[in-house]
């Protein structure tokens, strides 16, 4: 399994070099699908979602597509997953994100998925694989709003891979209190491991070695 965790995307040649050496071989060869289900959830202007979809774009895929996770038959989104080299998840909320994998049954499909593809989530596409993220993570890291948005009180993670959590965007000018003072009030709070990372680093996870690459800064605390 080969997940690129980062913040904002593509932002930096770090990440993009990481991407070509995960993939192994040219953009130009592979296909890629882009997933905006997170970012559907958010209200507001998109002019951000356009930025990333753009920048991914602009890469020069043999093919890009564009998949949506909910009103599709099951088989249909699975088949367009497993036609990709390339899953691309966008960000926005995390939750809605993580219910309609688990609200369309894909779990299980999308984890057969990976184990041959590259995963690159964006902000809450690289939230969502923490055994985590649950009612009780969303009130440690105050992102109890973004639950109850969704008419919701919980949620389940759909896959639970790891025992850590990943909050992005520190130190971000979009997310002007998330800075050190923000990270050390969650981390005396939660009881479990949380990186934190700026919008110029990704947590890379490779056959299940666990790495940070970076052009800017992060932190961890086990």
């Amino acid at each position: 399994m080969n997940l690129l965790l980062t913040a904002a995307g593509l932002r930096n040649e770090t990440l993009l070099d990481a991407l070509r050496d995960m993939l192994g071989k040219p953009f130009g060869s592979a296909n890629v699908v882009y997933v905006p289900t997170a970012s559907l959830a958010e209200p507001g202007d998109h002019g951000w979602m356009i930025a990333h979809l753009n920048r991914l774009h602009s890469l020069g895929w043999l093919q890009f597509d564009i998949l949506e996770l909910n009103g599709l038959p099951r088989q249909m989104v699975l088949d367009r997953l497993l036609n990709a080299d390339v899953i691309y998840v966008e960000g926005g909320n995390h939750y809605h994100l993580a219910r309609s994998i688990t609200g369309n049954h894909l779990a299980d499909g999308l984890l057969d998925a990976l184990k041959d593809r590259v995963y690159v989530g964006v902000s809450a596409g690289s939230m969502i694989f923490s055994r985590h993220l649950t009612a009780h993570s969303a009130d440690v890291i105050g992102d109890t709003a973004d639950l109850h948005a969704l008419g919701a009180t919980s949620v389940e993670p759909p896959f639970g891979l790891f025992d850590w959590y990943l909050k992005p965007h520190l130190y971000s000018p979009d997310f002007p209190e998330r800075d050190d003072a923000w990270a050390d009030r969650i981390s005396a709070q939660a009881d479990f491991p949380i990186y934190f990372i700026d919008d110029d680093t990704a947590v890379r996870v490779t056959d299940g070695t666990v790495d940070v690459i970076t052009e800017g800064r992060w932190r961890f605390h086990p």
